[in-house]
């Protein structure tokens, strides 16, 4: 075999793993986005960081020891594309969203009393909550993506609660 053949060889494979890649994170795209819009809180935001981990999902792709647990590694990937997003966000300020912000907190519903108890919970309190609540998840499920054990978890979940009673007023009654 000459050497343009096996290149030409090479590029078909490189082009058919891409294809096989990306098709496999097309299954989970609607879950992922689920999660990054949880988290953000803004389509375009969601849609950027499920863009985003896909693009660190491939560049890392070497790094996945266990193909099984792909749907983990992924969510995991955007919930950290997410945090990264959120982190700039408390950086960068801009004088427009801030005034927004303040008409938003005078509002009193229970939506934004809700995100912002969420704001004030711990992260891994509110990983586990969200991921629990909001994406129907199991807790093997989220112990998987966390890579954290199962009781864990569980106490993660409780404690989470815990927290979101006591800002929103609920109190230890509900217990």
């Amino acid at each position: 075999m000459d050497q343009t053949s096996e290149e030409t060889e090479r590029a078909v494979e490189a082009h058919t793993e891409e294809e096989l890649f990306f098709g496999r994170i097309e299954v989970q795209q609607r879950r992922l986005y689920a999660i990054a819009l949880s988290y953000l809180r803004s389509e375009a935001d969601a849609l950027e960081a499920v863009q985003e981990a896909s693009c660190r999902a491939w560049i890392k792709r070497k790094k996945l020891q266990h193909p099984d647990r792909l749907s983990s590694w992924l969510i995991r990937i955007v919930i950290n594309c997410c945090m990264d997003e959120l982190r700039r966000r408390k950086r960068s300020f801009p004088a427009a969203e801030f005034e927004e912000r303040q008409a938003e907190e005078m509002q009193s519903n229970d939506k934004v009393d809700l995100e912002r108890a969420f704001g004030k919970m711990k992260p891994k309190y509110r990983h586990a909550v969200m991921l629990k609540y909001y994406q129907d998840m199991t807790t093997i499920e989220i112990a998987a993506v966390l890579r954290r054990p199962e009781g864990t978890i569980k106490t993660w979940v409780r404690e989470g609660l815990k927290q979101l009673r006591k800002e929103l007023g609920g109190g230890a009654e509900h217990e």
